[in-house]
C-alpha cells in the first residue's frame, strides 16, 4: 500500500512487534534544522538538541536513511511541514485514514510513531479532517495508539490524550538537560525513561540482573505496553557507539549518573 508520509514495515525494531496483534507505522523527517537551513530560515524540529547532544548519534542516518533518496524524501516532508502546514496535515490524515482501514479489517491495532526522527509535540499542532476541526492528530483518530520518544521533558509534565504514550530518553550530555529529566520524574515518577549504553553486552545484563527497574527496549518498540517508573535500555548502534558526549551511557558510571 502506498503512502504519502508516513512508512510502514520498514524499521528493523518495530517489525519485531508487529503480526497478528500490531502494525506500526512510522513518520520520519529530516531531524533538527535540516530543513530550516535548506530554506534558508532558522528553526528546528528537535528543540533539544543541542542540550541533549543527540544531533551527532541520531538514528537519521542508520539503516535505510543511509540512502540519499531517503535523506532528499524526509527532507522534502520536513520543508513541508514547515511551508504548509495544512496539506501537510491533510496528507497524514489521508496516510493514517487508509492505514487504520487495512488494520481494522485485519482485526489489529494500527500504531504510530510520528517523531520518527524528529520531536515535534503533536499534541499542539491542529487539523482539519473532512471540515472538522481537531485540536490535534490524537483526537482525529482515537482508534489508532500513537507513541514518541522525546526529549523535551517539559512535554511530560502535560495532560497528554489517551491514545498517545511518550517515553522521556536520557542523556547525560549536559548538566541541565539531565536536571530538566531528574525533574520530570520527581514530578511524575510514573514515566519512563529511555537510556543508551555502550554495548548490547551491557543492555542485557541490566535487563536480567535488574529487571525491576530495566526494561529491554530493542525486544520490541511497542513502548506504550510498558509497565510505568521503569527504564527502557537500548544499546549504541550505528554513529552512537562511537559517541561520548554523554549522550551513550558507560554501565561503570550509570547509578551515579542516574542519580544526580
Amino acid at each position: 500500500m502506498t503512502y504519502n508520509l508516513i512508512g510502514v514495515g520498514n524499521n528493523a525494531k518495530t517489525i519485531k512487534g508487529d503480526g497478528s496483534e500490531y502494525l506500526t507505522a512510522i513518520l520520519y523527517l529530516a531531524p533538527a534544522d535540516l530543513a530550516f537551513q535548506a530554506l534558508g530560515m532558522s528553526g528546528t524540529l528537535c528543540p533539544n538538541a543541542n542540550t541533549a547532544k543527540c544531533s551527532g548519534p541520531c538514528l537519521n542516518l542508520a539503516g535505510r536513511g543511509q540512502m540519499n533518496t531517503v535523506q532528499a524524501a524526509r527532507l522534502r516532508k520536513a520543508m513541508l511541514y514547515i511551508e504548509d502546514r495544512g496539506e501537510f496535515m491533510r496528507l497524514l490524515a489521508e496516510d493514517l485514514t487508509r492505514f487504520q482501514k487495512y488494520c481494522d479489517k485485519r482485526g489489529i491495532t494500527p500504531v504510530v510513531r510520528l517523531n520518527g526522527t524528529s520531536d515535534i509535540p503533536w499534541e499542539r499542532v491542529a487539523l482539519f479532517v473532512q471540515g472538522t476541526h481537531c485540536k490535534n492528530i490524537f483526537e482525529a483518530f482515537p482508534g489508532i495508539q500513537f507513541y514518541d520518544y522525546t526529549k523535551i521533558p517539559s512535554r511530560m509534565s502535560k495532560e497528554l490524550p489517551s491514545n498517545y504514550h511518550l517515553s522521556l530518553s536520557f542523556s547525560n550530555a549536559s548538566d541541565k538537560y539531565r536536571r530538566q529529566c531528574t525533574e520530570a520524574r520527581l514530578n511524575n515518577p510514573d514515566i519512563n525513561l529511555v537510556i543508551v549504553v555502550r554495548t548490547e553486552e551491557q543492555a542485557k545484563y541490566l535487563v536480567t540482573k535488574r529487571p525491576d527497574e530495566y526494561i529491554d527496549g530493542d525486544k520490541d518498540d511497542l513502548r506504550f505496553l510498558d509497565a510505568p517508573r521503569k527504564t527502557v535500555v537500548l544499546y549504541a548502534k550505528g554513529k552512537a557507539k562511537t559517541d561520548y558526549s554523554g549522550f551513550v551511557l558507560d554501565i561503570e558510571t550509570l547509578d551515579f549518573v542516574m542519580r544526580q
